[in-house]
């Protein structure tokens, strides 16, 4: 094997979408990342891939490699041997492709306990790996920008052949180009249900802000999941989610056992050419039923002291953040509280970069970034372990990271939130609000509410078909 072969074929996309390429390229496992954004330097492609040529499972110590019928069980934690199995390069791509292979999936908010001390083991109710990644040698990439279908492929193992690449390219460009009748499985959704009350909800921010006032902690974001009952299509449901609420990070990830979709504005990191960038989003409104009211609640947003000191204190956490894994001196707040508007709300958004130093990757860089403050607290670790004791459950995926690692060293990660998890006809939603010592519990309530919107209002047009 060369580690910098790369083999491509070109379609011409004018008659495609990424919805009807996922749709034709035949596999259980396989997934779809897109963004709403369509510049030239952001959302530009979207990236679809199937057939994973092995995939790697961890929870707790103990790490799975899945290759085929083959099992291999490592006891390593998961991101350790990311390293390993990725091999990297420093391969130009043409075109300003993002990627010509990697690890895509997710690594959930419980991969933490492997770094940190933040508590007991809680139960967990979901059932879900801490790390799930599948690593794939070709995959297909939609630039919108250009109207075109690339098919790439690059090798992670010593024994992968051109030959073999040049057969997967063969075969993905046949399912791509036939004859394809589109087909819309029904899905079928209960209403959801909060997992507790609203009284419970503010029974733990008064907790919480009683740790606040002995000193603990800054700001802690304890969190409420909600559950409902689906039948039918995940990817169906995602179709409808995509059109009502799109964002920068919209995916759908098909593990064949469970699945996980998701419309999130928020990037947790991204590392492009050796340079690491996180956007820390704080601070909330709804958005206005008339452009005046929008204009009144941005206003209000950014006269508001209190999202505004959480933001700012934020913001010092995800330099720090950056800061572990950067050269000295080369930390930037590139953009600074600046109101972004989604469907149902609006968010204070800043970007923080730094030049990653040479002895690390982007695989120490997710790790020293996650979780984000935005979903757990400040001090960090104080305030994940009041989420534990709070909240008694894992968390899953809801405020972990889901996105790619890539051959060439690039890395893009959503954070995890405006997403669900599917798994055994159950469907899992989860929001949290930031807690500070003026915070007023009621508010925080229907924050979460807010954040869940796009689930809870989308589920009419599921429930009793």
């Amino acid at each position: 094997m060369e580690n910098n072969m790369l083999l491509m074929d070109e379609i011409q996309g004018d008659t495609l979408t990424p919805i009807s390429i996922y749709q034709r390229l035949s596999g259980k496992k396989k997934f779809l990342l897109e963004s709403s954004l369509k510049h030239e330097d952001s959302g530009r492609y979207s990236i679809i891939g199937c057939d994973p040529t092995f995939e790697l499972i961890g929870k707790g110590m103990e790490t799975v490699i899945l290759e085929g019928d083959k099992r291999e069980v490592r006891q390593e934690r998961a991101l350790d041997l990311v390293k390993e199995l990725l091999p990297k390069n420093n391969l130009t791509l043409p075109f300003q492709l993002p990627v010509n292979a990697g690890a895509f999936g997710y690594v959930g908010y419980d991969n933490i306990k492997h770094y940190e001390n933040i508590g007991p083991e809680v139960k967990d109710d979901i059932g879900i790996p801490d790390v799930h990644l599948m690593f794939f040698e070709d995959l297909v990439i939609f630039d919108h920008l250009e109207q075109k279908v690339y098919l790439v492929a690059s090798p992670l193992k010593e024994t992968t052949t051109a030959k073999d690449l040049k057969f997967r390219l063969q075969i993905r460009k046949l399912e791509i180009t036939a004859p394809f009748k589109e087909d819309s499985p029904k899905v079928k959704l209960s209403p959801f249900e909060t997992c507790i009350s609203k009284e419970q909800f503010i029974e733990k921010v008064n907790k919480a802000k009683q740790y606040i006032l002995e000193g603990d902690i800054f700001q802690v974001v304890p969190s409420q999941r909600m559950t409902a009952d689906m039948e039918g299509s995940p990817f169906s449901y995602y179709r409808k989610l995509r059109i009502k609420n799109q964002s920068p990070y919209m995916y759908f990830i098909d593990f064949d056992d469970y699945a996980v979709l998701g419309s999130s504005p928020e990037s947790l990191i991204k590392a492009i050419n050796g340079k690491v960038i996180t956007n820390p989003i704080a601070g909330t409104r709804p958005r206005g039923a008339t452009n005046e009211e929008d204009t009144n609640l941005e206003n209000d947003l950014l006269k508001d002291e209190k999202e505004l000191a959480e933001h700012k204190m934020l913001v010092d956490l995800a330099r720090n953040d950056v800061g572990k894994v950067s050269t000295f001196g080369s930390i930037s707040v590139d953009k600074y509280i600046k109101v972004e508007k989604y469907k149902h709300v609006m968010h204070l958004v800043s970007e923080v970069s730094g030049n990653l130093r040479n002895n690390y990757t982007s695989v120490d860089a997710l790790i020293s970034c996650l979780p984000a403050g935005t979903v757990s607290g400040a001090p960090k670790i104080r305030a994940m372990q009041i989420i534990n004791e709070l909240e008694g459950t894992k968390r899953g995926i809801y405020s972990g990271a889901v996105g790619y690692f890539s051959k060439n060293g690039n890395m893009d990660f959503a954070l995890a939130i405006r997403t669900m998890v599917i798994k055994d006809k159950k469907a899992y939603i989860q929001a949290g609000a930031g807690i500070v010592h003026d915070s007023v519990p009621e508010k925080e309530y229907e924050e979460t509410i807010h954040k869940l919107k796009l689930f809870l209002e989308g589920q009419h047009d599921f429930i009793n078909r």
